[in-house]
C-alpha cells in the first residue's frame, strides 16, 4: 500500500494563531488537554494506517547552497506517515483532524513518498 509523508500547517501570523495566543494560559491549557486526548482518540482509530506517528516540529534551520545557515519560519508544524489505497484517500484521512479542529493548525499537506 502507498505511504504518504502528511505535514500539519500553522501560519504562526494568522487569525487562528492569534486567537490561540489571545487566550489565557488557563484557556490554552484546558483546550491543549482537551486536544491532545482527541489526537490520541484520532490516532487509535486509525492506527493500522498509521506507519510513524511523527511528532511536533521544532525551530527551522535552513542552510543555502552557499553553506550559510540561518533562522527561518514556516508553516510546518506536525508530520506523520500514513498508508492509504489513494492519495486522495490518504488526504482525506485528515478531514476534521483535531490539529485543526482544536489546536490552530489550518491545513494538512499531504504527498506520497516515493520510492522503496
Amino acid at each position: 500500500m502507498p505511504r504518504y509523508l502528511a505535514v500539519f500547517t500553522m501560519d504562526k501570523a494568522g487569525p487562528k494563531f492569534r486567537a490561540w495566543k489571545a487566550m489565557s494560559e488557563a484557556q490554552q491549557a484546558e483546550k491543549a488537554e482537551a486536544g491532545v486526548a482527541a489526537v490520541k482518540a484520532w490516532e487509535a482509530a486509525h492506527a493500522d494506517v498509521i506507519l510513524y506517528a511523527g511528532g511536533p516540529l521544532g525551530p527551522t534551520k535552513r542552510i543555502d547552497d552557499a553553506g550559510r545557515v540561518t533562522d527561518g519560519v514556516n508553516l510546518l508544524t506536525v508530520f506523520m506517515v500514513v498508508q492509504a489505497d489513494s492519495h486522495e484517500a490518504a488526504a482525506r484521512l485528515f478531514d476534521g483532524h483535531p490539529h485543526m479542529a482544536i489546536f490552530p493548525c489550518e491545513g494538512v499537506e499531504v504527498m506520497p513518498v516515493l520510492g522503496d
